[in-house]
């Protein structure tokens, strides 16, 4: 009878976890919301997003995603409105670490739960870039005071986020000895270890901290007169971009008079792609399961960088080439991410994997049937967790300028369809954002406007010696 049942038992766990909403394949959905996107039809992408994510009890991948798209359409306040409840999230998430960090490091290094049907909280540098969104949000309306207080949020998140890693490494450090875990990444065989280790990724200091956000801190105190505080910003960028005349000269700048001149301060960033997409790759390594080494193969996470947009490092700026100086790479920070997990997401992964074994081993001992139940239900278990923040441009690059008061036309190169952006300018300081998507081009605020196709062609004609 007690076979019988458990047999029952472990049958319908498999029919549940096989049907349960956690295991949804969110890659493909983002590949089809952001195709629409590449296309220019925000409209269709937000509807598609909506329709994936019908519950009531939205996550926070939904307010990320929906805040870029509304970005994208040109409606600040929905992309600052949905952004602000991602923020809620995230902020919860910060009070929780904060009032019991050993806590929370112990509940999220679990062994029996499964990474990807954990609550997502974002990776790191997604939690720092979206108050960095919600700044350029603020700035494209010319609110610097606003932009300046998800600036300073974004500081404190730093601080936060770099307490909990360094106890959460300290502590993962000390569980893998006691389980005797000592596979490394660079152990896995098929495994593209090589994206992991590239020049681009290890030189970055941690996966959260961006250049592009201190910079953009130090140009809005700057902004606001507050040189004391943006010096720290600049210096800060520099440290994490060195040899970048860009962040150099800024910081020289400010030990200079204030400029008299009528001319403008203007901060262009153009942001271009999207963050790359999370995989699951299965990888077959040896574990001692009931005495036994026992060749099981387990899911690891990798990261596939997106195509969709051309590399481009120039604008033209009233029919003048620009150089851009990059500042941000969510693929590189995404991998830094994964670099710094990877033996955390070993760990979990073979605990559980050798759990498992042992529970099965006994099941088919007592009875073959659940065995094969509990067989099956581990097999739509296992995979590796590819959730992330899709929608997140990949690539911030930045150009600063002296420019009059006026019109301006912004061109993008041709390989991104040539699209012209119109900029006003008429503050002292000023940023101007412009998105770019594949070949479609998108910027919104008062200052910054799309010009349609055949205007565009009419602006580029005019602007010929």
């Amino acid at each position: 009878m007690a076979s019988r049942a458990l047999t029952v038992l472990a049958l319908s766990a498999a029919t549940l976890l096989a049907g349960c909403s956690a295991f949804r394949s969110y890659d493909s959905e983002l590949q089809e919301t952001n195709q629409h996107l590449t296309r220019g039809n925000v409209e269709a992408a937000l509807t598609l997003l909506e329709k994936n994510n019908s519950g009531e009890n939205k996550d926070l991948l939904y307010y990320f995603e929906k805040g870029e798209l509304l970005r994208a359409k040109g409606d600040l306040s929905g992309s600052q409105a949905a952004w602000g409840s991602a923020d809620k999230v995230v902020g919860a998430w910060e009070d929780a670490v904060k009032f019991d960090t050993e806590k929370y490091v112990a509940q999220f290094g679990s062994f029996l739960v499964n990474d990807k049907v954990r609550r997502y909280e974002g990776y790191d540098y997604e939690k720092v870039m979206l108050t960095t969104q919600m700044a350029l949000n603020l700035l494209a309306v010319n609110d610097f005071d606003g932009a300046r207080t998800e600036i300073k949020k974004t500081h404190e998140r730093e601080a936060v986020i770099a307490e909990l890693r360094d106890k959460e490494y300290l502590k993962r450090e000390d569980e893998a000895e006691q389980q005797g875990i000592k596979t490394e990444y660079k152990d896995l065989q098929g495994y593209p270890v090589t994206s992991l280790d590239a020049p681009d990724v290890v030189s970055l200091k941690n996966s959260y901290q961006s250049a592009f956000s201190h910079y953009l801190a130090g140009f809005v105190y700057e902004a606001l007169g507050e040189r004391d505080l943006a010096a720290p910003g600049y210096r800060k960028a520099a440290e994490l971009r060195p040899n970048t005349p860009l962040l150099e000269k800024a910081l020289l700048n400010l030990d200079k008079p204030a400029s008299k001149a009528q001319d403008s301060d203007i901060l262009i960033v153009v942001q271009s792609g999207l963050a790359p997409a999370r995989d699951s790759i299965r990888i077959p390594l040896p574990l001692p399961i009931s005495g036994n080494l026992v060749i099981t193969p387990l899911s690891f996470p990798i990261i596939k960088p997106d195509t969709s947009t051309a590399a481009f490092s120039q604008i033209g700026i009233d029919n003048q080439q620009h150089d851009l100086t990059a500042l941000n790479s969510t693929t590189a920070m995404s991998r830094r991410a994964l670099r710094d997990d990877m033996p955390g997401i070993i760990l979990r992964t073979s605990v559980r994997a050798i759990s498992r074994g042992v529970a099965q081993k006994q099941l088919n001992d007592s009875s073959p049937l659940a065995g094969l139940a509990m067989g099956i239900a581990s097999a739509v278990m296992e995979g590796a967790d590819t959730r992330t923040w899709r929608t997140l441009p990949d690539n911030t690059q930045v150009v600063r300028l002296r420019m009059a008061k006026g019109e301006h036309h912004l061109t993008l190169p041709n390989a991104l369809g040539g699209a012209v952006v119109k900029v006003k300018v008429e503050q002292p300081y000023q940023v101007i954002a412009v998105r770019v998507v594949g070949n479609q081009a998108f910027a919104s605020g008062v200052d910054a406007q799309v010009v349609p196709n055949s205007s565009a062609a009419a602006v580029a004609s005019l602007k010929q010696p």
